[in-house]
């Protein structure tokens, strides 16, 4: 992905990267499952607390990746390989154990939902692993101030989705059928399971260890 040739095909594989790695579908069961109990002006505040958190992350990985990159000596091909890794790891989890209810409710009791909304919703759930791999590879790419506003833009349409889904969550989930949220949780994990190890493979084929067959 070279930023510098711009155009409406990459500007969508940008939307697609960053709905997986900033979208609504990895935190849904999550934000359901540790707002249950509360009420739905609460569950608000938790879903504006956890998109806000989310949102300032990704503009601080969009604008101070490169610098970070080349403060600690970290390539993009070590970014790719780890952010793989750690996704294949949710993906992993996503198949296995879709929903996890008890998990979560165990991560719930007795904390501040404030708390919660940073972690563990905030990040790495609606801003996860492949989300971060995503932005830093596109702050070490973009070469112009346009690279920047365009990513910014897109970013910014997924994250008034996430706020479209996320702050009327109460009226939602009533028509949300659990069965089907956990089939798609695992169909989820699967394709997340595949991008971790695409992203792994670019990683070592960056580094040289692996010659990959472009098609």
């Amino acid at each position: 992905m070279e930023l510098g040739t711009i155009d409406l095909y990459q500007v969508l594989d940008i939307f697609l990267l960053l709905l997986i790695g900033i979208g609504p579908k990895i935190a849904l069961v999550p934000f359901l499952e540790l707002t249950s109990d509360l009420s739905a002006e609460v569950q608000r505040q938790v879903a504006r607390k956890m998109i806000q958190t989310a949102f300032v992350t990704a503009l601080v990985l969009l604008f101070l990746g490169r610098f970070l990159m080349a403060l600690l000596h970290i390539s993009p091909a070590a970014i790719s390989i780890a952010g793989g890794v750690i996704l294949f790891l949710l993906g992993i989890i996503m198949i296995k154990s879709p929903g996890q209810s008890d998990d979560h409710h165990d991560q719930a009791e007795g904390r501040d939902p404030m708390k919660l909304a940073v972690y563990p919703l905030a990040v790495p759930m609606l801003l996860n692993p492949a989300g971060i791999v995503v932005l830093m590879t596109l702050a070490g790419e973009a070469s112009t101030i346009l690279d920047y506003v365009v990513v910014f833009i897109v970013l910014l349409l997924v994250v008034v989705l996430d706020w479209l889904i996320f702050g009327n969550i109460s009226s939602l989930s009533k028509h949300l059928d659990p069965s089907n949220m956990t089939v798609t949780e695992v169909v989820f994990g699967v394709l997340l399971a595949a991008l971790a190890v695409t992203l792994v493979i670019d990683g070592l084929a960056e580094y040289g260890i692996l010659d990959v067959i472009p098609h």
